[in-house]
């Protein structure tokens, strides 16, 4: 009765049913895995956001493919004021989120069955994103040397017959690291020679832990390329449901493909007008809410760096940007098993490796948007029980 791309198993896996059963029993949890920001005490100005979306326009239906022109000058404001990038708006399409830009550009390039190159570690949505497009997932390494880095061997490694994409992560979730300039050029060579297109995820780019700027993809030139971001991080807003992709390239590419994606857009017309209309408003709510979001990053992370000088036996990876942190930790067994045994003993929550196919045991990620006190709590809370 029911299509293969979504046999799915529709259990919960070992640590939520124990999360659950720690919920159900009245326990209380330090939840250091927290991404949610309206749940991380990080919210933008309440009052400014909900009057900006009771603009009397919102009575008027005007569906527009790419979105309305006023929300897309909003995000081309933004790409300009942040980034020092002039935009054009028409080379914007409005989505709902992320995950549907996703889905549109995966339509966008793949027949049933293509492949899309995609980085590992990384976020674990992108596998139910590929399995509902139809398109297969062929992971590439991301190596740990004193930094992260992308492993270039095992990149073309994964190019087999039917590759249409590379995905990016600029920075990576978790490991929070930035394509380089020297990457870049590499990976425009590699899309160049192999006619495949960039998908690049730009959702953390404004949290470099060095307050300084780097360098977005929408200005990419020298390959086809896709640029994902949304209010969802820029703002702090994921209840908002306002994203883009931004095309970029040789311009005939561009063109088609800024046409075909309108086709997609106009078929679903998913982003409601309340949205829309409130746009400047809530991409200017990051003005407010990044210098928050970033000194309470600066802060968790000097906590984190604090215990661990008492702790020789974990250390943490290094982190260029992004929301989370990943401590490794010895292997005594699977980091789902020590998960769990975490949550159940102490009552923490964090997220083992695995979640997000590290290759080896011995990681943990912990989200630094976590409150500071609860996040100084449970951290000496877990290195207690590590070391």
């Amino acid at each position: 009765m029911f299509s293969q791309r979504t046999n799915w198993r529709l259990s919960p896996n070992a640590l939520t049913r124990a999360i659950e059963e720690a919920r159900a029993s009245g326990q209380q949890i330090l939840d250091l895995a927290v991404s949610n920001p309206t749940e991380a005490c990080v919210r933008p100005d309440a009052e400014i956001v909900l009057a900006a979306l009771a603009n009397p326009e919102a009575m008027h239906y005007d569906p527009q493919p790419r979105g309305l022109l006023g929300a897309r000058q909003a995000v081309c404001r933004y790409y300009l004021e942040s980034h020092n990038v002039d935009l054009d708006p028409e080379r914007l399409i409005l989505t709902t989120s992320t995950s549907e830009a996703y889905s549109y550009v995966f339509r966008l390039l793949c027949n049933p069955g293509d492949e899309i190159l995609v980085p590992k570690p990384g976020y674990p949505l992108f596998e139910f994103l590929a399995d509902l497009a139809d398109v297969t997932l062929i992971p590439y390494s991301l190596l740990y040397d004193h930094g992260w880095q992308i492993d270039l061997d095992s990149l073309y490694n994964a190019a087999t017959i039917r590759p249409r994409a590379v995905i990016l992560v600029h920075p990576n979730n978790p490991t929070g690291s930035y394509v380089s300039a020297a990457e870049t050029a590499a990976l425009n060579a590699f899309c160049r020679d192999r006619d495949l297109a960039l998908i690049v995820d730009e959702v953390f780019l404004d949290y470099s832990h060095d307050r300084a700027p780097r360098r977005s993809f929408v200005r990419n030139a020298d390959a086809l390329t896709f640029t994902l971001s949304g209010v969802s991080k820029i703002s702090a807003l994921p209840q908002m449901k306002l994203a883009w992709v931004a095309a970029s390239g040789p311009e005939i590419e561009v063109a088609e493909a800024g046409a075909r994606l309108e086709i997609i857009g106009d078929t679903f017309l998913s982003l409601n007008t309340p949205v829309q209309l409130a746009a400047p408003v809530l991409l200017g709510q990051r003005q407010e809410i990044q210098p928050i979001l970033r000194d309470r990053l600066r802060v968790n992370l000097a906590e984190l760096d604090r215990q661990l000088r008492k702790q020789p036996s974990c250390t943490r990876l290094l982190v260029e940007g992004g929301w989370y942190v990943v401590l490794r930790v010895p292997v005594l067994g699977t980091d789902e098993d020590l998960a769990i045994d975490l949550l159940r003993k102490i009552g923490v929550i964090v997220h083992p490796g695995h979640f997000y196919d590290f290759p080896n045991e011995g990681h943990l990620v912990l989200s630094l948007i976590t409150e500071p006190a609860v996040f100084r709590e449970g951290v000496a809370r877990v290195l207690a029980v590590v070391e």
